[in-house]
């Protein structure tokens, strides 16, 4: 630790767990224009939205039986349309070791007035996995983005399962091989491991997810911005572009910037391999620091993409200050634990970050502690 200034910034200090940094070379006069200014349902405009979905397919190794529907509001909105259209026909199981999962309980218990099974954890840690009963339906974060904690594959999710699996994935897509046999619901945004812009999620059905939306009918009422049926069967449109309501095409040709460079580097194994160094290149940075540690204490289950990290003596005020320092100097923006997580840093590791700016973060970390610290 020093309280030396250190001479080399990263070249990108963008370490945002959301909105997540954009790719390297990206600028907003490359952006395709062309569908700006007209409708998203002009020839064009549906074109670009299933161009955006064969791209997510794709990068995704998605199988062809699998839907890709672009709807409203960012995860929140993607992960409560699948609540509010298809629970209610079994009993339901919530997982919760963060504050995305809270919040699904919270819509379960409050909103939806079911009265589910919680299997609770404490940020760093994973509730009991082999105690989950699949012949509810279960709802879960694949990596929780404020904890730093992860589900460690798709071991746990039963083959035979009678219920559902709903995957909040959306720090996880395009960050790990996720094991798509065993997700039936998976929603993310493309602000995460894209860098794009908020405002649209996206929500992928698997077969059994399909054909519970054909064979139940919710007892509540259903918002139009939610309404995946008309007369029971599956409105097919949304899978091939035809949105729900007005999309951003900006923010649609953003995201096609982002999955056009993934495919450019090699597709789905060169995004999973920078975020494997990303995450490497920060846990050296942890190992040769008596002051720094994962809140997320098994390498198993400790995420890949939003890093949790927690700092020796430091409070939240400590943490205030060390973000604050690093963010006049330009050498790091919005690295402060979520609010509602224990005091500590929050580090992006995808894809869009590179491991050089990771690696130079290390001594501005030394010089922000030793400032914080009045040292």
């Amino acid at each position: 630790m020093t309280g030396i200034k250190p001479d080399t910034r990263p070249a990108r200090p963008y370490f945002s767990s959301g909105p997540c940094a954009k790719p390297p070379g990206w600028a907003p006069e490359k952006l395709a224009t062309s569908s700006l200014g007209r409708s998203h349902r002009s020839k064009l405009g549906k074109e670009r939205l299933a161009h955006a979905i064969a791209l997510m397919r794709d990068l995704l190794r998605l199988p062809d039986s699998h839907r890709i529907g672009i709807v409203p509001g960012s995860d929140t909105g993607a992960f409560e349309m699948a609540m509010w259209t298809m629970l209610g026909a079994r009993p339901v199981t919530c997982l919760a070791w963060e504050s995305f999962g809270e919040g699904w309980v919270t819509d379960a218990v409050k909103q939806l007035k079911l009265e589910p099974n919680v299997l609770r954890a404490d940020y760093g840690a994973l509730p009991e996995l082999d105690a989950v009963d699949w012949t509810h339906d279960v709802l879960f974060t694949w990596n929780g983005t404020t904890s730093g904690v992860r589900v460690p594959g798709g071991d746990w999710i039963a083959a035979d399962r009678q219920g559902l699996s709903f995957a909040d994935a959306t720090s996880a897509v395009f960050a790990y091989d996720l094991p798509w046999d065993k997700i039936d619901v998976a929603t993310f945004s493309w602000q995460k491991a894209l860098g794009g812009e908020g405002g649209h999620g996206v929500l992928i059905l698997a077969p059994r997810a399909v054909e519970r939306l054909e064979s139940h009918t919710p007892p509540w009422p259903l918002p139009k911005v939610f309404r995946l049926t008309a007369k029971g069967k599956l409105n097919e449109g949304i899978f091939k572009g035809e949105t729900i309501n007005t999309p951003s095409m900006l923010a649609v040709e953003d995201a096609i910037f982002a999955l056009e460079w993934a495919q450019s580097l090699g597709g789905a194994q060169a995004l999973l391999a920078r975020t494997e160094a990303n995450a490497a290149a920060l846990d050296r940075i942890v190992a040769e620091r008596d002051w720094l540690g994962h809140l997320a204490a098994d390498p198993a289950s400790r995420s890949k993409t939003s890093v949790c990290l927690t700092v020796a003596d430091a409070d939240e005020a400590m943490i205030k200050r060390m973000a604050a320092l690093l963010e006049q100097e330009e050498a790091a923006y919005d690295i402060a634990s979520y609010r509602d997580a224990p005091p500590g840093l929050r580090i992006w590791c995808g894809a869009t970050v590179d491991a050089a700016d990771i690696e130079a973060l290390g001594p501005w970390l030394d010089w922000a502690y030793s400032q914080a610290k009045g040292r």
